[in-house]
Parts: C-alpha cells; sequence; structure tokens
C-alpha cells in the first residue's frame, strides 16, 4: 500500500530523485533485505578513558566500543549489534546513575546524528545558525551540552545500520519490520542491561523521527516482556501515526498536520509578518477547523468559500492564493518547499525548512533534492569515521551505513492499515504508573511535523488525566535536526537534563 511505499522517503536521510507525492521513493541504495551480512570477524570491545567539562565541571568517563551479539534460542548467533557506550567514572553507586538508550531512525539510519549532533561528549562543528554547510573535512569539537553528567548514554545502530549485521544464515528480514526491529533492539537492551550490571538503574529511551515508533513500541514491549519498567521516554522530532504525515483519497489529516509547519517556515524567510508563534496558533486553528470542514465538503464545496479559504490559506503560508485553489487547497510539503521561494530561485530543506539553496531545475513542481540533508550527510560521515577510527581505535573493512535503503522493505506488520503505535505508548502510561514522556518538537520540520505528535496525543480520548499529566512537550525554532542551532541545543540540553532529573 502506498503507506509501504513511503515509509522509506519519509523518515530517513536517505536522498532521492524528486518526485510527485504519488510517486514511490527510489532509495540510493538498493533493497537488501535477504542479503546474508554476516560479520567478518569478531572483534573485541575496546574501552578508553575521557573526559569532557559540561556546565564548568570536568566529567571523566569511559567510552567502550563493541558489537553485541544477539542469540538465538540454540544459542547460535542471530545478528551482532554495534554499540558506542559512555559511562561515567567515580560513581559510588550505580543504581543511582540512570541510563539513556539512543538511536535515531528511518528506518534505515546509524545513531550517528544524536551521538555527534546532541549527546555525546564530541559533536560536529557546524557553523552559525545550522543553515550553512560546514567547510570539509568536517571537524568535531568537545560537547558542552552533552547529558554525561546526568546520565550514561548507550548508542544503538539497528540490526544492517552503522557496523551492525546479521550473522551467518539469518535473514535481514527477521530484523527489517516494525515488530522485528522492537524485539531485537528490545533484546539488546536486555542484555546491555544485564551484561553491564544495570538492572538496578533508571533507565530512558530517546529515540528520533523513526525511533518514536520504536521507543513507543519499546516502553510496551520492555515491560510486557522483560518487566523492565522504563523511567522515561523520549521522542525527538518524532511521529507515533504514520496518517499523519500520508495522505490519501478522502483522507487529508496530513494537509492539516503540516500547515501550521509552514506557517513557521514562512515567517522566517519573510515571506508573512506579525508575530510568529500567534501566527502558527492561528494555522493550528484553522487547520483543524474552517480548512477540516472545507476537505468534509470535497467536491461541494461552494467557489466563493474556496475563494475565501485560499485567501486565509495564502496569508497564512505565503504562497499565492490562485495556486492554492488549483490544488483545491491540498498543498504537500514537497510542493510547499518548491513555492516559497521560487521567485528566488530557491528551494527549502525538508528536514530543516530554513535550509534554503538554489534550485537545479526551477521550473520544477517539486524539489529535485533536499538542501537540509545536503548539509548534514557529509559532514556527519566523516566526522563518525574520523571519530570512530581516531579516537575510538575502532576500524573495519566493510562500510558503516550511516543511512541505508539495504532495510527495505521494511514490514509494516498492519496489513492494510497503517502504522499506530498510540495504543502501545497509552498501554506503557497503563502499565507503568511512574512512565513520564518528552516530546521534544521544531517548528520548522517538514519531516515530522509537531502537529503531527500533537493530533496523535490528542487521540488518547479514554486516557485519564493520571496519563496525560506525564506527559510533557517542549518547542524549538529550527527543523528536525534542531540541536545543529546553538541556541536550540543549548535549551535540549536544559529540558532533557531537566527532564532526566525529574524536575
Amino acid at each position: 500500500m502506498r503507506a509501504s511505499l513511503l515509509l522509506l522517503s519519509l523518515l530517513t536521510f536517505v536522498t532521492f530523485a524528486a518526485a510527485a507525492p504519488s510517486d514511490a521513493p527510489e532509495s540510493s541504495s538498493p533493497p537488501a533485505a535477504e542479503k546474508k551480512e554476516g560479520s567478518e570477524k569478531s572483534q573485541d570491545p575496546i574501552t578508553k578513558e575521557d573526559s569532557v567539562v559540561i556546565q564548568g565541571q570536568r566529567i571523566p568517563y569511559s567510552v567502550t566500543t563493541s558489537k553485541l551479539v544477539l542469540k538465538k534460542d540454540d544459542g547460535t548467533p542471530r545478528a551482532s549489534i554495534f554499540n558506542v557506550s559512555y559511562v561515567r567514572q567515580k560513581v559510588e553507586d550505580k543504581s543511582s546513575r540512570p541510563v539513556l538508550f539512543a538511536f535515531n531512525g528511518g528506518p534505515g539510519s546509524s545513531s550517528v546524528w544524536l551521538h555527534l549532533g546532541f549527546l555525546g561528549p564530541y559533536r560536529v562543528q557546524v557553523p552559525g545558525d545550522g543553515t550553512t554547510a560546514p567547510e570539509p573535512p568536517a571537524r568535531i569539537v568537545p560537547n558542552e551540552y552533552s547529558i554525561l553528567d546526568l546520565a550514561d548514554v548507550v548508542f544503538i545502530d539497528p540490526v544492517s545500520t552503522g557496523y551492525s549485521r546479521t550473522e551467518k544464515d539469518t535473514k535481514g528480514s527477521d530484523f527489517h519490520g516494525v515488530r522485528q526491529d522492537i524485539e531485537s533492539v528490545g533484546d539488546f537492551i536486555r542484555r546491555w542491561v544485564t551484561e553491564n550490571d544495570r538492572w538496578a538503574s533508571p533507565k530512558f529511551l530517546l529515540g528520533e523521527s523513526y525511533g518514536g515508533i520504536r521507543v513507543s513500541g519499546l516502553s510496551e514491549h520492555l515491560q510486557s516482556r522483560f518487566g523492565m519498567s522504563l523511567n522515561g521516554t523520549i521522542l525527538l522530532s518524532s511521529l507515533v501515526d504514520f496518517r499523519t504525515l500520508m495522505a490519501g483519497e478522502g483522507d487529508p489529516l496530513s494537509y492539516q498536520v503540516f500547515l501550521p509547519g509552514y506557517t513557521a517556515t514562512a515567517h522566517f524567510h519573510g515571506k508573512i509578518k506579525g508575530d510568529r508563534d500567534a501566527l502558527v496558533q492561528q494555522a493550528q486553528e484553522f487547520a483543524f477547523g474552517d480548512y477540516a470542514k472545507a476537505f468534509a465538503e470535497g467536491n461541494r464545496l461552494p467557489a466563493e468559500q474556496l475563494d475565501a479559504l485560499a485567501q486565509k490559506m495564502s496569508s497564512l503560508t505565503g504562497i499565492d492564493a490562485e495556486l492554492l485553489k488549483t490544488l483545491h487547497l491540498r498543498l504537500d510539503p514537497s510542493r510547499f518547499r518548491a513555492e516559497l521561494l521560487r521567485d528566488q530561485g530557491k528551494i527549502l530543506g525538508r528536514f530543516d525548512a530554513r535550509v534554503a539553496w538554489p534550485s537545479t531545475q526551477s521550473q520544477m513542481p517539486y524539489p529535485e533534492y533536499d538542501p537540509s540533508y545536503s548539509l548534514a550527510l557529509g559532514a556527519y560521515s566523516t566526522a563518525m569515521l574520523s571519530y570512530l577510527g581516531d579516537h575510538l581505535g575502532w576500524k573495519e573493512d566493510s562500510p558503516y551505513e550511516i543511512l541505508t535503503g539495504k532495510v527495505q522493505p521494511w514490514d509494516m506488520g498492519r496489513g492494510n492499515s497503517y502504522v499506530n503505535m498510540t495504543g502501545e505508548l497509552a498501554e506503557a502510561l497503563r502499565d507503568n504508573p511512574h512512565l513520564r514522556i518528552l516530546i521534544m518538537e521544531a517548528a520548522c520540520d517538514l519531516a515530522t511535523p509537531p502537529a503531527g505528535i500533537e493530533y496523535s496525543l490528542r487521540q488518547m480520548i479514554d486516557a485519564p488525566e493520571s496519563f496525560t499529566s506525564r506527559i510533557q512537550r517542549t518547542k524549538y525554532e529550527a527543523g528536525h535536526m534542531f540541536y545543529l542551532n546553538p541556541p536550540d541545543l543549548q535549551k535540549a540540553r536544559k529540558d532533557l537534563a531537566a527532564f532526566i532529573s525529574g524536575n
């Protein structure tokens, strides 16, 4: 179905040829779900000592780079999960020390973005406000905004990403799916906690993008399968319901969800004027008010109402009202990215719509590339490989899969329905009355717009106030990887620290 076809393009940092929204994406790597990868050779863990200054305090830590082998019931290897774990030294009582498991999304992405962008002790040095590409080769600098003063951090690369691979006769399809992925990452977490004597420690999960689907499922799975109760779950630039991102015939929800993001983006680029927050609130009310009613009318919408709604929508998005009428008010994010700065010969980024680079096909109705993807990929790839080899001492002959299409086809596991983890998240809150959830969302994210997860949370209609009171939301100015913007990085550090500390 259409949800399956669009999955990779929606949530991974894989570049695709420009296409109308109805076209299936083409990944930069051919699908190879059934390929028997296998590990080239076993490699012992490498542990090094280092320190980083956070909040004016020097934090000593050990960093262990390793592969943890997942096993079948008979003890034979299933997969080797590459991971990098940071543990603070000189801690008297490990049981009081939180541990945070972090991963990106895709599916098909390694954890490099969170590792060298936000949480780890080093970060990629990005100039300005994060809308300009670093001059190659990218450099890393000590990360004074790391969370290592408050929590140990384990970065996980799911199977087929990073250096994680299937073992021997195991097929990739055993891991490449919503449920398979949750089970394998859950098994890794169980094993890591056991082998490192951390069952008594507070535990947190943080997932970015598709990682929100993963952490939602894991929050329920770890509890029901292993009796592992979490202290907190963090969804960063995430979603829990694919319907919020994919418009279909008779299903205009995603048009409503993206509209407030168009407003924030248009304001950033000076296409609309006024108080940004007030305008975004107007867009939110319009999207789920008169705009929603217009979709309910369909082809019965009177021409005068269409004209009035197009004018209102134009005032909130900076897009010409006549074009909006031609589109019957159905403005998808790809078309918006191509249109907003067409008069300047520029297209907008999808992951960060603040990024505006020249178009090479200015007459095309859809953007031919994502400049925010181009900005990040080379810098993070170079920095990660340099860091793994030069700092951590880990090298392999096989490529480190920063992001890959090898996880395709991804098993959605829902038949003819969209993947929706709202129920699992509610169950996790129900079964663990101490579980808290933090939603971190960014204004100019046109990959997983904030209004999407806000809508999903509103659909917990049977959840008592004791559930919803444990869900916190924080907002940022930039895009999907808002931590590339220094003020957002500082705020994110403060927000995450308060959440982990329970403040």
